[in-house]
Parts: C-alpha cells; structure tokens; sequence
C-alpha cells in the first residue's frame, strides 16, 4: 500500500493548485454584495468531494447559504466520522494593510515558514484546513485504505455565527448521526510540538448605537453644550474595564470556572516564550487581566474587547462636527458554564444603565456560542493522540484554545456526540488579520495525519 507521504509528495503541486484556485474565490459571508461567490465556493467544494470519492454529494439549501453535504458509506457496521468546515471567510479589511491581494493568492517564504506558506484570506481558517480533509479522504479512498464510513458537513456561515446551522441539525439528525465530529479549525502549538485543542470559549457578539443630537452638529457653534456621543461612547467603553483590567459588568463573572492550582500548573507545562510572543506582535509589552499569565488570559478567562468604533467625519482633511450617532462592535469570550445569552442580557443592561441622559442608547445582539471542553481520557482524544504520535514522532499536548467555535457544542445537544480538534494552524498564521497564511508544511502535515486518525479510531472502537 502507498503511503500517505509518499501520495502526498506525488501529487504536491496539485494539492496546492488546487486549494489556491479556491482561496480565489471571495466567499466572505459578512458582505451581501459576495452573495454569488459564497455560493460558487460552495459548488466548487461539492465538485472537490465528489473527486475525492463521496459517493453522495450535495448542496442543501438553508435559510442562508447552503451547507455541503456529502458521505460515504462503506459499511453501516462500521463507525461513522463526521467532518466538519466551513467555506466562508472573514472580510479582509483594512485591505491597505495586505501586503498581497487577500484574493490573489501567492506562496512566500519566512522565518516560520522556510518550505513556503500561502498568503491569502481563508488560507488557514478554514479553507486550507478544510481542504485537508478532503485531500484525505482522496488519498484514502484512491488507495482503499478508508477504514470506515465518512460524513462531510462544510458550511458557509460559520463566519457569521453559524446562523442556520441549528435549523440543519434539528431536520437532519439521522443523515447526519455519527461515531464523532473531526475538526480542523484550530492550531498547534509549534510545527514541532503538536497539541490537541481540549477547550473554546463561548462568544457573545454585539453592537452598540449611541444618538445625541437629531443631526450632524457645528462643533464650534454646540460644543460644551450638547453630548457628543463619540466622547460619550469612548467613556462608556472605557468604564467597562478596571484598574486591574476587570470587567466590570455585575454578575459577569458569577459562573466562571476557577481551575485550581494544579490545573493551572498543568497548563503552564505548554513551551512558551514572552519574549517570542512580544517580539512576533511588535509589542513592548504584554497587557491584560492581572493575577493570570498570558496563556492564561487568552484561554480560560472571559474577555471583552471592542472590534470596531466609528462615528462622526473620518474622510481626508477636517470637518468639525459633532456628530449626532457613535457605534462599536463589541466581543465577549466566555468560558465553560457561562451562558451566552445571559451574558448578552448583563451586558444590555448595564451599558444602558451607564449611559447619560443626554444620549441614547441601542444595544442590538448579533450571535454567540456557548464554551466546550472535552475530556483527555476518552476513546476520540486517544485515537487522536496516536495519529499525531505516528505523524510528528511526539505526543501532542492537550491545549486550551481562546477562540470560539459554538457549533461545536450544538453538535453535541444535536447530535449526541463528542468533537475533537485538530488543528494544524500557527498563532502567527495571522487569522482575522491582514496577510493571513498557512505554511505549506502544515498544510501537507494534516493530509498525512488525518488518515491515521480515521486508521485508529476504527480500530480502537471494534
């Protein structure tokens, strides 16, 4: 039997034309006006399956965009693995910042990535890491070595919060039942210290609208006089962080999860280095809650930050205005037993309660998620393990991750199943950000180490 390696450096260059003729398509799923090329990324993934050997493939329409579906089935006795991706992008602004067009992609080398790493938006979350299961299923499937049976369910919306993917689930329990859920949306520690995500925070997602005046006015002629609700937003925003870098919104921290000393020294075993970690943001310092490590702040404790102010004039020269609205798009990360729509009512509350009388306030919810943790001692998680140990020649370490995915634990309400997180991505694969990349490395790492997942859950679950 060939292996997966030797397949892989067969057909290299096909696997990396291939995924760049998609990370061309803009299927950002935030911005309307890329309606059609959402949706001609979604046939261009069924078209990949069908090559890669899914017997049934199809686009099933949702009251978004529609989700990928596709599987095959070679023996009903045998277990079931249920991929999971998405297809759609974050928008790539500010694009000035891009030092490449986010939808040209090209390969460049760096530091990190010596072998090369495509540049380009998607190219690791998630088109790229998606894409390796799909190669992996056609390197399998070519050189029948597939163990067992495979589901495919790639979306378009996991961008903007997976909003019809609930209303999948609940109409498509059987089609969709599984022995575990495979994801690749996530990262590694380091290309040569491999780690298994075990934990996401929750998120909860919202905008602020704050109106003074009735109109646009004269900052000479009404300054001092009148609320400027830009000045008036930057104060609230401001008041929601203490002195030691606390929210500050009662209740936010009622149902926290306080992970004892042990766990915490547990986790502090991870290779880490402040200095790297400075030095590959371009920062003096670090900054956050006080009493908690860096890895500490960006994993198990909530977080709130602002994505986005605006208001008033901000085109080329001045215009002295006040300006009657101000907006901002806030995000709150939360841990295990907070619950994210809660949180969004604390959050609705409190703004409002803090704001002047001379403004007012709109906050309106967008989405969010709740937090997921899985166990280390299970059959998934070891299955795991092994396939990273007879890829990387290491154990990986199990790891804690800042970031939210929320449908996975509407998978496991939904369809009663566990979900493991391999993820092949680097923290400075720059994801939501300017000059997103996936090295090439990473990318060929994950097509030859899902198979020997599927290999040893297969066997582990006979």
């Amino acid at each position: 039997m060939k292996s997966a390696k030797n397949y892989i450096e067969e057909n290299k260059e096909r696997f990396l034309n291939e995924l760049i003729d998609l990370l061309k398509i803009p299927s950002i799923s935030a911005d309307s006006a890329y309606k059609k090329d959402v949706i001609a990324t979604a046939e261009a993934v069924k078209t990949s399956l069908e090559k890669a050997g899914c017997d049934v493939v199809e686009i099933c329409e949702t009251p978004g965009y529609p989700i990928v579906y596709g599987e095959k089935i070679i023996d009903k006795n045998l277990p079931t693995v249920l991929v999971y991706g998405h297809y759609d992008v974050q928008p790539p602004d500010p694009l000035d910042l891009w030092e490449s067009p986010p939808f040209e992609p090209v390969i460049k080398k760096t530091d990190t990535h010596p072998e090369g790493a495509i540049y380009a938006r998607g190219s690791c979350d998630d088109k790229g890491q998606m894409y390796m299961h799909v190669k992996a299923m056609e390197y399998m499937t070519q050189t029948n070595q597939l163990p067992c049976n495979v589901k495919f369910m790639i979306e378009g919306e996991e961008e903007v919060g997976s909003v019809s993917l609930g209303w999948f689930l609940e109409r498509n329990r059987e089609k969709l039942s599984n022995d575990v859920i495979l994801i690749s949306d996530t990262g590694m520690i380091a290309k040569d210290v491999p780690s298994i995500t075990t934990g996401l925070r929750g998120l909860s997602y919202v905008e602020v609208e704050v109106t003074g005046p009735n109109r646009d006015l004269h900052s000479g002629l009404y300054g001092g006089a009148v609320a400027n609700p830009i000045n008036v937003l930057a104060k609230m925003i401001a008041s929601l962080h203490d002195e030691n870098n606390h929210i500050t919104i009662p209740g936010f921290y009622d149902k926290v999860e306080e992970l004892t000393t042990k766990e915490r020294e547990k986790m502090a075993e991870a290779p880490f280095s402040l200095d790297a970690y400075k030095k590959a943001l371009d920062i003096n310092d670090v900054y956050g809650e006080k009493g908690y490590t860096t890895n500490e702040r960006n994993s198990i404790r909530p977080t709130l930050d602002v994505n986005g102010i605006w208001g008033g004039y901000t085109g080329e020269g001045a215009k002295t205005v006040i300006a009657s609205k101000a907006y901002a798009k806030i995000s709150m990360r939360l841990v295990p037993d907070q619950d994210w729509k809660e949180i969004t009512d604390l959050f609705k509350n409190h703004f409002e309660s803090i704001a002047p009388k001379a403004v007012k306030v709109k906050v309106t919810p967008h989405h969010g998620g709740t937090a997921y943790v899985t166990p280390i001692d299970s059959l998934e998680y070891r299955a795991a393990e092994k396939a990273y140990e007879a890829t990387f020649g290491k154990t990986p370490i199990p790891q804690r991750s800042g970031g939210s995915i929320p449908i996975v634990a509407l998978f496991e309400k939904e369809l009663k199943s566990k979900t493991i997180l391999m993820g092949f991505g680097l923290d400075s694969d720059a994801i939501h950000s300017p000059n997103e990349h996936f090295g090439i490395w990473n990318y060929l790492k994950g097509i030859e180490t899902i198979p020997q997942f599927f290999h040893y859950f297969t066997e582990m679950k006979k």
